[in-house]
């Protein structure tokens, strides 16, 4: 009797307990590519699964094949998938030939490189991505082929490429025509070679069920070409997402490729100035509030460019921090911060998560190390969350509300939704008030990095940042005792409490009576 009264009584303290004290987010939607986040690989360089393919393999010459393979990436899709990450881009999987361990130095369309694994251990990798919900991106080159491909001496192909010439970047003819890094240039122009290369395109979707293509030096392409590859290719499967790279750091250039059917384009000329900015203290966020404006003015889609630091073709980020003499750690949340919570598709570099250092290739692309930096890896699968719960971050609006000596704040919104970014990029620790118009009156902001609580007074939000912080804040209703809730429970332990008087008395008075 006693265990069944101290059930009761605890009943409205667990009701109390259960009602969310958290701003919610706003109802899960059908998923689209602006929603993705991707983990950005170099196959050769991420993880040996296999050993039986480790032939040629030198891990003491950073330009021989270091040991990656397919087995290997499958092996690691839980690490991957635990940080938050939805999809995986890989480096060109391809046959090629000898030191060719990145790729590019393309042998065959049509068979994977025999250093990474047969083409089942790659489609077991597609399928167990697509288990783990994660999408699977190939890098997909149409420029040129590698210097020892059949083709190359094989007369009959001669009209399949351009006459070797030195590379003029100021001209448009022979920015299509050169041979970039010395390697044979197709000839795009070409119906035989269109055919053959959008073919192959289509085959590896059809074989595979790839999700999307990354399409390497769109610029030495002729853009008719990137029109029919696109409308065929996307014929092949829905929502297939193309992804261009245009090595521009001139935004109308890459521009000038919208309406080709390449849905989005990695955007260089923001990775550098993130680089510049964020390498170290008291820089100021305004070019880079300013590139949100410019990209909705540019480009058809800003949520689907891609958005990265570094990649595989510069140092990696790490190196201008140390030697600027500041932790790597705490500059790279910063950075990593400003690309998860403004429009586009992040793209994070194998070896972010434990902050690689590295310089120019093939030093940036060093074997991955799983020896975990848990503060940024933790750090980064924060990030991970907020972008996969919050559709404010990935489809929201987005307005500056401050900005002056490295201290930036902005706040996304999308359908009641919002959200309040604040970053301190500056040596000191920054106090700022925001005015309750620009957000709302008697509210409160929770911050879902830390654990700080701003609630609004006198029409202000005061925010205060140590030096080298960010947090991410949701507005919500103001937290605190619920009266009414309160007032209801007072009612309910009122009528419980006479039930129990009411059954004691019932029970005393039949005692009575039987003696």
């Amino acid at each position: 009797m006693k265990r069944r009264v101290l059930s009761l009584i605890l009943v409205p303290f667990l009701l109390f307990y259960a009602i969310p004290q958290s701003a919610g987010a706003v109802e899960k939607e059908e998923r689209k590519w602006q929603d993705e986040t991707i983990y950005f690989l170099m196959v050769d360089r991420f993880n040996n699964g296999d050993s039986s393919n480790d032939f040629e393999v030198n891990t003491k010459d950073t330009k021989a094949y270091q040991g990656g393979d397919f087995q290997g990436i499958i092996d690691k899709l839980d690490y991957i998938k635990d940080m938050g990450f939805t999809s995986i881009s890989l480096t060109p999987i391809f046959d090629n030939q000898e030191l060719g361990y990145h790729g590019y130095w393309i042998n065959d369309f049509y068979k994977p490189e025999e250093h990474f694994g047969s083409m089942e251990t790659f489609k077991k990798l597609v399928k167990e991505a697509h288990k783990r919900d994660i999408k699977v991106i190939l890098d997909f080159v149409v420029n040129h082929v590698g210097t020892e491909h059949p083709w190359v001496n094989n007369p009959e192909k001669a009209d399949w490429f351009h006459e070797k010439q030195e590379m003029n970047f100021e001209n448009e003819e022979s920015l299509h025509n050169a041979w970039l890094d010395n390697l044979p240039d197709l000839n795009t122009e070409n119906p035989e070679v269109r055919a053959y290369l959008t073919d192959a395109a289509k085959w590896w979707i059809k074989e595979t069920d790839i999700d999307g293509y990354q399409l390497d030096d769109v610029q030495h392409v002729p853009q008719d070409f990137w029109k029919e590859f696109s409308q065929e290719v996307k014929s092949v499967k829905k929502n297939f997402y193309l992804l261009g790279e245009v090595s521009q750091e001139n935004p109308t250039k890459i521009a000038e490729y919208n309406g080709l059917g390449i849905d989005g384009f990695v955007k260089v000329p923001q990775a550098e100035e993130m680089r510049s900015v964020f390498q170290k203290t008291d820089q100021s966020l305004d070019k880079l509030f300013a590139f949100w404006q410019e990209n909705e003015n540019l480009y058809k889609d800003p949520y689907v460019m891609g958005t990265f630091i570094d990649n595989h073709n510069m140092e990696r980020f790490t190196r201008p921090i140390v030697q600027n003499k500041l932790h790597p750690g705490t500059r790279w949340k910063l950075a990593l911060t400003y690309m998860y919570t403004t429009p586009g598709i992040p793209i994070v570099y194998y070896g972010t998560e434990i902050a690689v250092d590295g310089g120019e290739a093939p030093d940036n692309r060093r074997m991955m190390n799983f020896r975990a930096e848990e503060e940024l890896m933790d750090y980064i699968t924060n990030l991970g969350e907020l972008r996969n719960t919050y559709p404010a971050l990935t489809r929201g609006t987005i307005e500056p509300l401050y900005e002056s000596d490295g201290m930036g704040i902005f706040k996304r919104e999308y359908k009641g939704e919002t959200l309040v970014v604040a970053i301190n990029n500056s040596s000191v620790s920054q106090e700022i008030q925001l005015d309750a118009a620009d957000l709302a009156k008697d509210m409160e902001l929770r911050g879902l990095l830390g654990e700080d609580m701003v609630k609004e007074e006198d029409g202000k939000y005061t925010l205060i940042l140590d030096r080298e912080q960010a947090e991410v804040y949701a507005l919500a209703e103001k937290s605190g005792l619920n009266y009414s809730f309160i007032g209801a429970l007072a009612i309910v332990y009122v009528l419980f409490l006479t039930f129990i008087y009411l059954v004691w008395k019932r029970g005393r008075n039949r005692r009575k009576s039987d003696n």
